[in-house]
């Protein structure tokens, strides 16, 4: 790895906190905003939408996979904070390559996620929030608490959905990811925690045989409906991001997967898909909304 790029657990200290920070997280702009750094960020990407009545006068430098290296570069930013699945490696390479340092962060968990809060603490040198990021380990904590006492549910939740050559395909999470973790802290079950993403995608909808995926990503299996119907899911949640489900798409759910227990029980429901992606700061609204859709009678 190069000396201008760190991982998220390997940041060294900083002796004086960057003054000129570009975000392409949109969940990292928001957590930096509302722990007290927003004055610290000087470009953000399109899709950083949160807080947004302070981001107005914000530079956008284009979308977090391919973002626009020149616009970075001219900003003379002292640190390009990047997400290790979303940002294309060669632009991170070739930012490193301009002498511009990048922070990889890649959270898998709500500890990931936690963890990460108090390193922004750490890299501006601030105790300033440490109460507020202390409440919300607070909150998590009893949540994990009250997941054992509560009865859990079963669920299914896609993040996207394709029709092709006349197959409806959905794409989920397996266990190695931050929204399958998060939704634990709800008694949530993943009936794909398990189920690892095939290659080529022939294999991974059933019709042809999975071939080594050779260090590709595979914690995003694409199902199709018999699969879905076979795991009878108690719950199913479709999130507003990264696809955004709207109430057609629930309709099809609902004809779709009439043999599942959570058509037959009306457990149904377009969420805020934030709530479920976002690490950061976020999952303090996550706490206040999906314990009602989980718990209710």
């Amino acid at each position: 790895m190069s000396e201008t790029i760190f991982s998220q657990f390997a940041f060294p200290e900083w002796k004086q906190p960057p003054n000129r920070v570009v975000s392409l997280v949109p969940s990292v702009t928001e957590s930096l905003f509302e722990l007290g750094f927003g004055e610290k960020v000087v470009a953000i990407t399109d899709y950083c939408v949160r807080p947004a009545h302070l981001l107005g006068n914000l530079v956008r430098v284009g979308g977090p996979k391919q973002p626009d290296l020149d616009a970075i570069e001219n900003l003379s930013p002292d640190l390009v904070i990047a997400n290790q699945e979303e940002t294309q490696r060669e632009f991170i390479e070739e930012l490193a390559q301009r002498g511009i340092r990048v922070w990889l962060i890649f959270p898998k968990s709500v500890d990931d996620s936690m963890n990460l809060l108090r390193l922004y603490l750490a890299l501006f040198h601030s105790d300033k929030y440490v109460m507020k990021v202390n409440s919300l380990q607070i909150a998590v904590d009893y949540a994990r608490i009250a997941a054992e006492t509560e009865q859990q549910t079963s669920y299914f939740c896609p993040i996207w959905f394709e029709r092709e050559d006349g197959i409806d395909w959905w794409m989920t999470f397996n266990q190695d990811t931050y929204p399958h973790d998060l939704l634990t802290l709800f008694g949530g079950i993943n009936v794909f925690a398990t189920r690892e993403r095939l290659y080529p995608k022939s294999a991974d909808l059933g019709k042809g045989k999975a071939e080594p995926a050779e260090g590709s990503d595979t914690r995003y299996p694409r199902v199709t409906a018999t699969e879905v119907i076979a795991a009878q899911p108690e719950m199913i949640l479709l999130p507003s991001e990264p696809y955004n489900f709207s109430e057609r798409d629930k309709q099809l759910v609902l004809s779709t997967f009439a043999d599942t227990p959570a058509v037959r029980n009306d457990r149904v429901y377009l969420v805020d898909g934030s709530y479920l992606t976002w690490y950061g700061v976020r999952i303090a609204k996550a706490l206040q909304a999906m314990p009602a859709i989980f718990y209710q009678q």
